[in-house]
């Protein structure tokens, strides 16, 4: 009977991996620890803390939120709902049409770029053409240029081609501004799906577009969302970019910008400015919570492997 010994290398792995092991456990045990639970409620708190007294103060009367702090409403509650019906409704400039402007800015605004990004992933991944490891890199790259250095030269662009103060301007720079990191991260994720099942796939007779339509597509919702969601979420709370391409006025300005201007000349209209505030957050808060999960699974997919 011939008897295998372990040598130092298969000694060394093991000791190795043990005292990750120990590592990993004792990281474990301090983050789940009670002080840091407490550590984790005190951080919310004071995370949070600012958004509880916007809230507050959107009910609050002019006259209570010009002269005392959102808190003094737990010993003196005054509640009105003028504030939300003036700010909507009421004045030369109301907030309702703002509103609908950013619904039409950020739908095409989300929509365009997955769909380009959804192509352009499929064809970096798993279609060979020249130079695309070079292409890749290049469109990665791009993600370290800031968007402001290409205002400028973007909206001469539009001056020039007569889309200035147009909803165009507006969805075309952010689909721009959006793609490098979408085709980033849909391929990262597009590359994490087996290649025997592309490969299953062409043996049956598949091509290229029915892989992409009904292998891929399926596949890839957690990171199409998780882009969706954070897209959504760049472009409804985006100011610099739809106030230089879109401008101040009424009939293409979103939301953001006459958030802006709700607190007067002088930085008087408080009262309306918390109930424009707050209504501006709601619709990216209900988006986010519902599609957390997807956001989630879809930003873990795209950023483990490359």
């Amino acid at each position: 009977m011939t008897v295998l010994e372990s040598g130092p290398a298969d000694k060394s792995a093991t000791s190795i991996t043990a005292a990750a092991t120990t590592k990993s456990s004792e990281a474990k045990k301090r983050l789940s620890s009670p002080w840091a639970s407490l550590a984790a409620i005190v951080i919310a708190v004071l995370w949070t803390l600012p958004t509880f007294g916007l809230f507050l103060s959107s009910f609050r009367p002019e006259r209570a939120v010009k002269r005392t702090g959102w808190w003094t409403m737990f010993t003196d509650p005054q509640l009105t709902l003028e504030n939300y019906n003036e700010v909507l409704f009421e004045g030369q400039q109301p907030l309702i049409n703002y509103f609908v402007n950013s619904v039409i800015i950020v739908l095409p605004a989300v929509i365009i770029p997955i769909v380009l990004a959804t192509i352009a992933a499929y064809a970096f991944a798993w279609v060979k053409f020249p130079y695309r490891d070079t292409l890749f890199v290049a469109i990665f790259a791009l993600q370290v240029v800031p968007l402001q250095v290409a205002l400028l030269p973007l909206l001469e662009i539009f001056v020039g081609s007569g889309l200035n103060n147009t909803f165009w301007t507006v969805w075309i720079a952010h689909s721009t501004f959006a793609l490098p990191l979408a085709i980033y991260l849909l391929h990262n994720s597009m590359r994490e799906i087996p290649a025997e099942l592309v490969e299953a796939a062409r043996v049956d007779g598949a091509g290229h577009v029915r892989i992409f339509t009904k292998i891929m597509l399926p596949l890839m919702k957690p990171a199409i969302a998780a882009f969706g969601v954070f897209q959504f979420l760049w472009v409804w709370n985006d100011l610099l970019v739809a106030l230089v391409f879109a401008g101040g006025t009424a009939d293409v300005a979103p939301l953001t910008v006459r958030v802006a201007e709700l607190s007067g000349t002088r930085g008087s209209d408080w009262h309306l400015l918390s109930a424009g505030a707050f209504i501006s957050i709601i619709v990216p808060l209900i988006v986010f919570l519902s599609l957390q999960r997807f956001f989630v699974r879809g930003l873990l997919a795209g950023s483990v492997k490359g």
